[in-house]
């Protein structure tokens, strides 16, 4: 019993933590409530010995203060228990409720940070991505002794598809040529929108020019495959064409500036010459 009377039931962890402390808490009170029926079992035993033998044992005032005291701890820490544990569940009702509330906000980072860097049309990166991907490709390149090319591409006369069939036509054309650049282009590569009916690519890593070349006949054909798309007076199948430029790294530039700049260039020199790609010179 003097176990049972000892001062503090409430402990503090080492750590601070509140879950913790609790948890600590109810040990030492599952504890006391063990101690307390052990001393309410012994009390109970001693005066069935005196029922029993219908005689009144010595000392059997004092077991029955046991029994008393006893069973008044148990009910105490009983309730002290309960409490606890309800507070406990609040604790990690509220733990979990922040829990939540971080994912939401960390979910609403992410969409936020995504939706900067990537067109919200086509879904592709964007300029700023790109560039980025750009500037580290040619580091990637520079050490490693790679090279890599960067494909500037534009849609023929696509201006006639929004004046003839509507701007949603057009954007319909142009989700699914995105597609298709993504499914023509390796799962290294980068693929963007550039703005408008620009598009732009970034191959990497090249070992041979000539895998450029195969990738951009393959965009062609991929490209040139009609659209079916919903037009102003119903469903509608739309062919378009695209002219592409290529620069490639190092020989046409170092910087991601200067790649650009000249398979933008070459863009309009397949345009001219309706080769449907061409390199840069």
């Amino acid at each position: 019993m003097e176990k049972l009377e000892e001062s503090g039931l409430v402990r503090t962890s080492e750590d601070g933590s509140i879950l913790a402390e609790m948890l600590l808490q109810s040990e030492h009170i599952q504890g006391l409530i063990q101690q307390s029926a052990a001393a309410v079992t012994a009390a109970t035993a001693g005066m069935q010995h005196t029922f029993v033998n219908r005689e009144i044992q010595p000392g059997v005032r004092q077991v029955l203060g046991h029994n008393t005291a006893a069973t008044r701890h148990l009910r105490d820490a009983a309730q002290r228990l309960t409490a606890l544990n309800r507070a406990l569940q609040g604790e990690i009702r509220e733990r979990s409720l922040i829990d939540h509330q971080l994912a939401a906000a960390f979910e609403q980072e992410e969409g936020s940070r995504n939706a900067a860097l990537h067109d919200h049309l086509t879904g592709l990166s964007n300029r700023v991505l790109f560039y980025d991907r750009l500037e580290h490709g040619i580091a990637q390149a520079t050490r490693h002794d790679w090279m890599l090319a960067v494909m500037f591409l534009d849609l023929n006369e696509f201006k006639s598809i929004n004046d003839t069939h509507g701007h949603e036509a057009g954007d319909a054309v142009l989700k699914s040529i995105a597609q298709r650049l993504t499914s023509t282009t390796r799962h290294e590569d980068t693929v963007s929108r550039y703005g408008g009916d620009e598009f732009i690519c970034l191959l990497t890593p090249l070992h041979e020019q000539k895998h450029t070349e195969m990738i951009a006949a393959k965009i062609l054909a991929a490209v040139q495959t009609p659209c079916e798309v919903g037009g102003l007076d119903g469903p509608v199948s739309l062919r378009v064409g695209c002219s592409i430029g290529i620069a490639m790294f190092p020989k046409d530039g170092a910087s991601a500036a200067e790649l650009i700049r000249h398979a933008d260039a070459a863009m309009y020199v397949a345009k001219e010459t309706k080769s449907g790609f061409a390199f840069a010179q």
